[in-house]
C-alpha cells in the first residue's frame, strides 16, 4: 500500500524501519515541528523527521494537522492508509477521512486499558504484570477505535518504562506491518473495544515524578521505574533537587523513618512507609549520575539526614 507515516519521538523508529523493509511504500512522514532543545535552544528535528531526511522521504510538519496546507498535501499524496506511532497531536475528522483505509494507530497498551499519552509509564506505576500493544482504527475519541490486533508482554520486576517501551516498540513494529498487510489483503477485521476495563494514562508530569517516601517500598520502586528515563524521578536533599535511578526494595533492611538515609559501606538506604530501599544512581543538580555510595561520600551525608 501507499502510506504516509505519522510519528515523532525515537520510539517510532522501529516501526519506520519495519515499514521501510516491507512491501508498503512510504510517501511521506508527518511529524511535529522542529523544537528548541539544549542550552542554546537550537531547533532540532524530531527523530522521525531525521530518519525521513536520511532516507530521502518527504517530511510534513504542520503545527496542527487541521491546517489547510497540510490537508491539501495529504489529499495530493493520496495515501491508502496513515499508520501512526506516538505522533503527539490530535487528528481531526477531516484528516482521518482522507486515506482510503483511514489512520491506524500503534498504541502501547492492551486497549481499553491505559488510553492516553503515557500507557507504559502507568502500567509500571500501577504494578501491572502484563501489558502489550494494540493496533486500532483512529477516530475522534481518545484511543477508542476498534482494534485490529494485539500482542502481550510480561512486565519484569526490574523493568523501567524505558526498558518496556523499547521492547514494545520492536514487537509492535511487526504487529503494525502485519495489520497493514491484512488491510491490503482484505482480511483485516477490527473488533470494538470492550465497554469495561477502561483506564486512562495521562502524561506523567514532573510533579508526578517526585518520590513519596511515605509510600510503601513497592510503590516507591514502581514510581521510580515508571519515571525512568523520563521525566526522571526526583527528591530533595538539603533543599536541592536530586534525581534518582531505579531503587531496590530491601525487605530485611533496618527500620528507617520515611526519607531517612543510612549510609553503609556498600549501599545507601532510604526509609519508606515499610522497609527501606537501596538507592541506585543519584544525580545532583548540574552533575552526572553516579552510584549512590559515591554521591553519599561526596556530599558527606550525616547521621539523621533525610530526603524530603
Amino acid at each position: 500500500m501507499r502510506i504516509v507515516f505519522a510519528g515523532t519521538p525515537a520510539v517510532t523508529l522501529p516501526a519506520l524501519e519495519a515499514l521501510h523493509r516491507s512491501e508498503h511504500e512510504i510517501l511521506a512522514v508527518v511529524t511535529r515541528p522542529d523544537a528548541p532543545s539544549g542550552r542554546g535552544r537550537r531547533l532540532v528535528r524530531s527523530p522521525a523527521a531525521a530518519w525521513a531526511d536520511e532516507h530521502g522521504i518527504e517530511v510534513l510538519t504542520p503545527a496542527r494537522p487541521r491546517e489547510p496546507e497540510f490537508l491539501e498535501r495529504l489529499k495530493a499524496l493520496a495515501p491508502d492508509c496513515v499508520p501512526v506511532v506516538a505522533y503527539g497531536a490530535l487528528v481531526p475528522p477531516v484528516a482521518l477521512e482522507i486515506p482510503k483505509h483511514g489512520w491506524i494507530n500503534l498504541h502501547f497498551s492492551l486497549l481499553p486499558a491505559w488510553r492516553g499519552a503515557a500507557p507504559v509509564q502507568h502500567a509500571v506505576l500501577h504494578g501491572d504484570e502484563v501489558t502489550g500493544a494494540s493496533v486500532f482504527q483512529l477516530e475522534a475519541g481518545l484511543d477508542t477505535g476498534p482494534v485490529f490486533g494485539t500482542l502481550t508482554d510480561e512486565i519484569r520486576p526490574a523493568d523501567t518504562s524505558g526498558d518496556l517501551l523499547d521492547r514494545l516498540a520492536e514487537s509492535g513494529a511487526g504487529l503494525l506491518v502485519a495489520v497493514l498487510d491484512a488491510i491490503e489483503a482484505g482480511t483485516a477485521r477490527a473488533e470494538p473495544q470492550p465497554a469495561g476495563g477502561v483506564s486512562l494514562a495521562p502524561k506523567i508530569t514532573v510533579e508526578d515524578a517526585q518520590v513519596r517516601w511515605t509510600d510503601p517500598a513497592f510503590a516507591v520502586d514502581r514510581r521510580v521505574r515508571a519515571c525512568t528515563p523520563a521525566p526522571g524521578a526526583w527528591t530533595t536533599f538539603r533543599e536541592e533537587r536530586v534525581k534518582l535511578g531505579p531503587v531496590t526494595p530491601v525487605p530485611d533492611g533496618p527500620p528507617l523513618e520515611p526519607g531517612d538515609l543510612l549510609v553503609e559501606r556498600k549501599r545507601v538506604l532510604a526509609g519508606t512507609a515499610t522497609t527501606p530501599v537501596a538507592l541506585g544512581e543519584v544525580r545532583a543538580a548540574g552533575k552526572k549520575p553516579m552510584p549512590a555510595t559515591d554521591w553519599a561520600r561526596g556530599v558527606r551525608v550525616e547521621t539523621g539526614e533525610s530526603f524530603a
